[in-house]
C-alpha cells in the first residue's frame, strides 16, 4: 500500500486524476471503477480538463459505477446516474454504451444485481477502481457488518451513512434506505485500487482502515490485503495515521 499525503483537497484531486490519466494512457481500453460523492468531484473536473487539452481520450474506456440508490430514477438529481452524467460523462467522449451504472429504479432488484454482476464478470476485472470511504469505513455501500459482502447486492444503509448522505436530499426522510452495490470480492479483484479521503472528519476512519485490524466492522480495512493500493489523502484526513 502506497500512502500519499497532500497539502490540500485540490492537490489530492490532481494527484488522483494523474493516476487515472496514467492508467488511460497506458491502457486506452481500460475498465475503470468509479465512485460518487463529494470526494472525487474535483478529480472528475481535473480529468475533464485533461480530456479537453487532448491529454487523454475516453473513446475506448469502459466504466462501472460502484453503486446506486434503490427506488430512485436515473433522472433524479439525487441519483448517482445523474451525478455521473452532470459531473463527468457529459463532458468527455466516452460512448454511452460503455457506461455501466446499476439501475436504481429496477423493479426486480435481485435480477438487476445478477445482471450487473454478470456484465462486470464478463468484461472485468476492473483495471483501476476509485474509492471513497464512508464514516463507518464503507466502500461502495458495503456497510459495517459481521461479514464482508461478496457479490453485487442490495445493501441496507446504516444510520451513519444516512446521516452523512442526507445533505444531498431535502431531508433524511427523503433519502432511500437501500442501495445496489458491487461487493467486496469485485472490489478486491480490481488490478489497482485508488482510495481518496479528505477532511478532518475522515481522520479517525482512515486510521482504523489503514492501520487497524482487518475486520468487516471497518469494510475498507480489507484493502490492507490488496496487492496494489494507492491512498491519497489531504493533511487533515491523514492527521491520525
Amino acid at each position: 500500500m502506497k500512502i500519499i499525503i497532500t497539502d490540500s483537497y485540490k492537490e489530492m484531486s490532481e494527484r488522483a486524476g494523474n493516476v487515472v490519466a496514467s492508467q488511460i494512457i497506458l491502457k486506452p481500453d481500460s475498465i475503470l471503477g468509479l465512485a460518487t460523492g463529494s470526494t472525487p468531484l474535483e478529480m472528475y473536473r481535473y480529468l475533464i480538463e485533461l480530456y479537453k487539452k487532448g491529454v487523454i481520450d475516453f473513446q475506448n474506456i469502459t466504466t462501472f459505477n460502484l453503486d446506486e440508490y434503490h427506488r430512485i430514477s436515473p433522472s433524479s438529481p439525487q441519483s448517482y446516474a445523474y451525478y455521473m452524467m452532470e459531473n463527468f460523462f457529459n463532458h468527455i467522449n466516452i460512448p454511452k454504451e460503455n457506461i455501466n451504472i446499476p439501475n436504481g429504479d429496477a423493479i426486480d432488484v435481485d435480477e438487476e444485481c445478477r445482471e450487473y454482476a454478470k456484465k462486470l464478470e464478463s468484461l472485468g476485472p476492473i483495471d483501476l477502481q476509485v474509492l471513497g470511504i464512508g464514516p463507518n469505513g464503507h466502500i461502495g455501500f458495503n456497510e459495517s457488518s459481521d461479514h464482508f459482502p461478496v457479490g453485487t447486492h442490495l445493501a441496507k444503509l446504516t444510520g451513519d451513512t444516512l446521516e452523512a448522505n442526507s445533505r444531498f436530499f431535502d431531508s433524511i426522510d427523503d433519502m432511500p434506505r437501500t442501495a445496489i452495490t458491487i461487493g467486496i470480492r469485485d472490489i478486491m479483484l480490481s488490478k489497482k485500487i485508488l482510495l481518496l479521503a479528505n477532511g478532518i472528519g475522515k481522520a479517525d476512519i482512515i486510521a482504523k482502515a489503514l492501520k487497524g485490524k482487518v475486520t468487516p466492522r471497518v469494510p475498507a480495512s480489507i484493502l490492507q490485503l490488496h496487492h496494489d493500493v494507492i491512498v491519497i489523502l489531504d493533511k487533515e484526513a491523514a492527521s491520525k495515521l
